[in-house]
This record gives C-alpha cells, structure tokens and sequence, in this order.
C-alpha cells in the first residue's frame, strides 16, 4: 500500500498578496507547499483523505486516474473546499462518489455544496454517496480506517490509522484514549503549523514532543506554514527519526 503527500501546507499564515519571504522565494521544489491531503493506494482501492482548495491540480499534478472514495477529517475550508471537482471522476467513472465524513462535516457539506443535495439537481453537478464516521473503525474497499480523534481548539478533528501508518492534520490536543490507538504506529504524520504559539495547531516543538511520546519509528510533518521557514534548513533541527513531509512524498505502509 502507497501513500503520496498531495498537499503538505495550510492556508494559515500566507498572505493574501505576494510574500518576500525566504520559503515563498525559494527554489528548493520541497518548500512549495498545496494544502493539506493525502493519496491512499492499495492493489484495488485509491482514495483521498481531504480535498482542499487545491484538489483539482493535486489530482492533476499526482495523475490520478481513478479515485473510489474521499474522507475528510473536519469541516474547514482548506479540508473540503475542492469537493466540487469530484465531479471529472462522477462523469469517468459513471458511478458517485463515496465520501466518508462525520455529523459535522456533513452539515457543512450540505450548508457550503447545497446543489449536491438539490432535489431538483442541474446536470453535470457533482454525484455522491455519504457515509457517516462514527467513533468505529470502517473499511473502504480492502482498507481498513480507524478513526482517531483530536481536537483543534475546541473543533473535533479525525485523524485515521491504516495499518501502522497514522495521519493526523490540524492537532493542538490529543486525549490519552485517542493516543493508545496511535501507539505502535511504524509511521506517524502529524501537523507542525509554526514554531511561535498558537492557539489551535502544534507548534514545531509540540509536534516534536508528540511524536517523542509516540515512538514511531519515522513521524512526518505536515500542514506546515511558511512561517515555520525553509525545508532544508528546518530538518537540520530535527531529531534523526522525525522529517519534514513535502508535496509528492511517496511512503509505503
């Protein structure tokens, strides 16, 4: 089983208008950061953990051909705001797409996608099937997902372990019920906003202690701001066994 880094990056902390920082400015390939999402591949089932801003050109950019399911871990916009494009894959693929998410997800989908759910629908608009996640592990195709939840503020977030990877985006606080499902995990993903405080993410020394406490055996940072600075020169400061997650990073799990 494959898992490929779509996105690596957040809309928190990028200017509206150009930025002059060193990241922005950068060559290094590794320092372009799409919003947050990741690819899961098996034999027979491919599918999408969130579907940002930059859906469209990260299923472009990753040439995916063929895509079974979307999850979302929580209702923002950088999370859900490309779900429209499904739409390439409904008209390909002639079937609807399966789209796990929980109660408050829904709501949002319904409240921000209302077309989808139009008991009078335009054509072309897009096709899904929703399916509710609940504190319950659940399978999508022959990948099992178990639901891990954490909490961003006070927003519940679902992060999910597959197999003895775990990928978990948008953390500030993480209950000890939901830490024992991470324990043993060979590979954990997980969010390092900035390294200045913030209110509702790790920061880059949080995300190191948390990954500390975990004991994977390689952790990857993801949903990295600009701020946090340059891929190069952020992975000089960072323990042998934790990395920084880039755009189009393929791990196998």
């Amino acid at each position: 089983m494959k898992a490929t880094f779509l996105g690596t990056g957040t809309s928190q902390g990028v200017p509206i208008i150009a930025c002059n920082c060193d990241v922005c400015l950068s060559t290094n390939s590794k320092d372009k950061r799409l919003r947050s999402s990741v690819l899961i591949e098996s034999d027979t089932t491919t599918f999408v953990i969130d579907t940002g801003p930059d859906f469209r050109y990260q299923m472009l950019r990753a040439n995916v051909q063929k895509l079974d399911a979307v999850v979302f871990t929580h209702e923002h916009k950088d999370h859900i705001a490309g779900l429209d494009d499904i739409r390439a894959f409904n008209q390909k693929q002639q079937t609807p797409m399966d789209v796990y998410a929980d109660a408050n997800v829904q709501l949002a989908l319904h409240r921000e996608f209302y077309y989808i759910f139009s008991d009078k629908k335009y054509p072309g608009v897009p096709s899904i099937n929703l399916h509710n996640i609940q504190n319950n592990n659940f399978t999508i195709g022959d990948v099992n997902l178990m639901p891990i939840q954490v909490m961003h503020y006070k927003l519940p977030v679902l992060g999910f372990r597959i197999n003895n990877f775990t990928y978990i985006t948008d953390a500030k606080t993480v209950s000890l019920q939901e830490r024992e499902k991470i324990k043993g995990s060979k590979i954990l993903v997980v969010n390092a906003l900035q390294k200045e405080k913030h209110i509702s993410h790790f920061t880059f020394a949080e995300a190191i202690q948390f990954a500390q406490e975990m004991n994977a055996e390689t952790t990857y940072f993801t949903h990295i701001s600009h701020k946090l600075g340059k891929h190069f020169d952020i992975e000089q400061e960072l323990p042998p066994n934790i990395r920084l997650a880039y755009d189009g990073l393929q791990l196998e799990i």
